[in-house]
């Protein structure tokens, strides 16, 4: 923690400090918060910092970082605790790519003499699986999650199914080190702009770092449309209504900074715990947690 403070206060990142309860909490589909309740109020515990940090950024804050808890109330696994570490940080405009070098810098700092990999999610999904993620129709799509005989499966959705076949196939053939991926189906958009990459194909302008196999990052060219973001937040509440989850109300704070004018920014999110984890060569986050949910 001491090194990763050093590493961005060093270029000039101001750390911030932010509520851990919300009277909101996300839309994303993937994501459950923890509700609380008390006699006077009720909030959620927040997943990550991200809304109150770009009210921060909008409001004129400059680069930030946040190292604290985040909470989630995800499965139980070998990577997941309900409460966990999370670096989070934006750089004013700074594009994604230059954000993904940060990171390299970062984890290189660790692990100096790892292997890195810079590649499309696009490339790598077509090496693996031999389609190409962005235009294979559904059918297609649901045919190969079919042929896994995941009796489980029900998602029938486009960004259900890549995520499936991702998990299943992308995921395990990927090499050992640092691998970053970019440019992800516009399906897999959440609150990252679009563009159209150097084939003209549309994709969302979003990156996930991975260090041997284990999810490590997630980062965006940061959405800074106030009409965009509604149209994403409604999305994403068709979306949790179809899978029977709870239906958060926008964070009208969040819109009214996004509105005010949220600067171009990119913004990442790192899960401390799991860096930890593979520096220490642990099989399960519950070895390098003092406090893991099996002993609280």
């Amino acid at each position: 923690m001491r090194q990763l403070r050093r590493f961005l206060s060093g270029r000039g990142v101001l750390e911030i400090d932010v509520p851990l309860i919300g009277r909101t909490s996300v839309t994303d589909p993937h994501l459950s918060s923890f509700k609380v309740n008390s006699e006077y109020f009720e909030g959620f515990l927040q997943t990550s910092p991200e809304y109150f940090m770009k009210r921060l950024l909008a409001s004129g804050s400059g680069d930030i970082f946040c190292l604290g808890k985040a909470f989630r109330a995800e499965e139980k696994g070998a990577a997941h605790n309900p409460e966990f570490m999370m670096l989070e940080w934006y750089r004013i405009n700074w594009n994604e790519h230059q954000l993904m070098e940060e990171v390299v810098d970062l984890v290189s700092g660790f692990l100096p003499s790892t292997k890195i990999l810079k590649i499309s999610y696009g490339e790598l999904f077509e090496e693996v699986l031999g389609i190409n993620p962005h235009n294979v129709k559904l059918s297609v799509l649901r045919k190969r999650a079919e042929e896994t005989n995941f009796e489980s499966w029900q998602r029938d959705s486009r960004s259900g199914y890549l995520d499936m076949l991702f998990e299943t196939f992308v995921r395990p053939n990927m090499p050992s080190g640092l691998v970053i991926l970019f440019d992800y189906p516009v399906c897999q958009k959440a609150l990252a702009q679009l563009h159209h990459d150097l084939n003209g194909q549309q994709v969302s302008r979003r990156f996930e770092v991975f260090l041997n196999n284990s999810e490590l990052a997630n980062g965006y060219f940061e959405l800074n449309n106030f009409s965009e973001h509604q149209i994403r937040f409604n999305e994403d509440r068709c979306e949790r209504r179809a899978m029977g989850k709870m239906l958060p109300e926008d964070d009208m704070l969040l819109l009214d900074a996004v509105k005010a004018g949220l600067p171009d920014c990119a913004g990442v999110a790192l899960g401390v715990d799991r860096l930890l984890m593979q520096l220490l060569g642990a099989s399960g986050i519950d070895e390098i947690m003092p406090f893991s949910w099996a002993r609280c």
